[in-house]
């Protein structure tokens, strides 16, 4: 059962381990929403169906929160933010190639079907949509870097294809960038702020990763969680590292 970190009678955050899904596909596999669904049955005694609205996703082998609402009202309330960009979404990667301390992509992405994949292209090409993130490097150790990256957009693959055509593809990402088999992609969702559907309190969550090759960043992963700003941790950082991402 994934760590469900809080609920009320409106909406309940948990953590998406990696490589679950984030809804049921023709695989088969587990998935978090049908998770929560499950956990709501038991844990209430509800029989019989029970609602549980997807607000939004995260990729199959990416990690971290996801936020799910227990109303329709509810639902309908935190797609509005969704769509107006008031969901704040923030994730760690660690990625295998030059950025700058703070960097901002604008791209426009598209699905290529001949190559099933989702990739940069021109904004006049039909079907394009604009994908935009802006991104903090915190740390830079044996040629990797940990950034801290917040979206606007939400497209599909986004960070990995954005990150991937700036030349610093994400650690372990064995599809747009140069992963092995058996790695696990450095990518997770670990911050989310968002406005309650019913008290409009505005409400910060955070869930930092561990182990495998973020190991390499616990002390800084570790003084996160521990409250220390990103601007204010910004260790091995040098000019001289600084990659072409704008």
């Amino acid at each position: 059962m994934p760590n469900i970190i809080y609920e009320d009678n409106h909406i309940l955050v948990a953590v998406k381990p990696p490589n679950m899904l984030s809804q049921a596909d023709k695989t088969g596999d587990a998935d978090m929403l049908t998770c929560m669904k499950d956990y709501i049955r038991t844990a209430y005694n509800k029989p019989g169906n029970v609602y549980m609205g997807l607000v939004h996703r995260l990729d199959r082998p990416v990690g971290g929160l996801m936020v799910f609402a227990r109303t329709s009202k509810a639902a309908s309330r935190l797609s509005a933010q969704m769509r107006k960009h008031d969901l704040g979404r923030e994730y760690l990667c660690i990625v295998t190639g030059p950025v700058k301390d703070t960097f901002t992509r604008i791209d426009y992405l598209i699905k290529d079907e001949r190559l099933d994949k989702i990739v940069v292209c021109e904004a006049d090409v039909k079907g394009a949509q604009e994908a935009v993130l802006h991104g903090r490097c915190i740390a830079r150790r044996d040629g990797t870097a940990l950034c801290a990256i917040r979206l606007e957009t939400g497209r599909k693959h986004q960070i990995r294809v954005q990150m991937a055509d700036a030349g610093a593809p994400l650690w372990g990402d064995n599809r747009y960038g140069y992963g092995i088999p058996g790695q696990q992609i450095a990518l997770w969702g670990y911050r989310l702020t968002l406005e309650h559907p019913t008290t409009h309190e505005i409400m910060t969550f955070q869930d930092l990763p561990y182990g495998n090759v973020w190991n390499a960043y616990l002390d800084v992963l570790t003084a996160i969680s521990q409250g220390t700003p990103l601007n204010a941790i910004n260790t091995n950082l040098r000019p001289e590292d600084e990659g072409e991402t704008t």
